[in-house]
């Protein structure tokens, strides 16, 4: 298994999951012809995808869903309530899911996982194949034990480190966007990401990528910082996902150790 991203932010949002059997695109936040553009930096075309998950109907995860399956006949799975909105009408290859379904494509077990946020009926994603398990965890606003459980006992997990709440609050948004992104169903600050990496099970995390980091209200060494004394550190690969670029193919199943120092993809 393999994952590379295309892209992680408030600007547009894409990762690829690859099995050598199964290929997955974990929502499509960018418009057709730069997804277009991306994919070929990753040297995949939209053909090459056997569908697309999609996790809620903002537009940094969904803005190019409804194009990209249009343009390769592409099914798409997502939730009643995301599907309810009109950006997906024009969808002719629908297949609707349910929060906690379980279910395969090609070699790959998908959950579809509830999470707290504001959005119509949210899900993230956990991937299995064989022994190897794959967490996809951003875009919520607080950890709740069905989380914690859920994504217990990954080998790589893309983890929201979303905002500094200090930044948050002095920075620019109006308020009321300051209350909603900082709110229970906003999106993780550092801190909280941490919490997740204290109290969740992480004895078989290999890497983590930190991901969806606010441009305005956070900097990749603070969310560096907060890892400080995390007691799986040393064991874990940790990679930046930017919004420019993502991050290439990282090959899940050849790391088996790690440099005690994040690295940046």
């Amino acid at each position: 298994m393999r994952i590379a991203s295309l892209g992680s932010g408030s600007k547009g949002n894409a990762t690829l999951v690859d099995t050598g059997e199964t290929l997955v695109l974990i929502d499509c936040g960018l418009p057709r012809k730069e997804m277009e553009l991306r994919l070929a930096s990753q040297q995949v075309t939209g053909s090459d995808i056997d569908a697309i998950l999609v996790t809620h109907e903002h537009g940094d995860h969904s803005r190019g869903v409804s194009a990209l399956s249009r343009a390769y006949d592409l099914p798409v799975f997502l939730t009643a309530g995301t599907a309810s909105s009109r950006q997906f009408a024009s969808l002719t290859r629908r297949v609707l899911i349910r929060p906690g379904d379980r279910f395969a494509l090609g070699d790959l077990q998908i959950a579809a996982e509830p999470v707290p946020h504001d959005a119509r009926e949210p899900v993230q994603y956990c991937l299995q194949q064989d022994h190897l398990k794959l967490g996809i965890l951003t875009d919520l606003g607080s950890i709740t034990p069905h989380v914690l459980k859920a994504f217990a006992q990954c080998d790589a997990l893309v983890l929201e480190f979303n905002h500094d709440p200090d930044m948050l609050m002095r920075g620019p948004y109006p308020r009321s966007i300051k209350t909603r992104v900082g709110g229970d169903f906003g999106h993780l600050a550092n801190a909280q990401a941490r919490q997740f990496l204290d109290c969740a099970d992480t004895t078989n995390l290999k890497l983590l990528f930190i991901a969806h980091l606010s441009q305005q209200n956070n900097r990749p060494e603070l969310a560096d910082a907060m890892l400080a004394g995390w007691s799986d550190r040393e064991h874990c690969t940790i990679i930046h996902a930017t919004q420019e670029s993502g991050f290439e193919w990282v090959d899940v199943d050849r790391v088996t150790t790690a440099p005690k120092a994040a690295v940046s993809g």
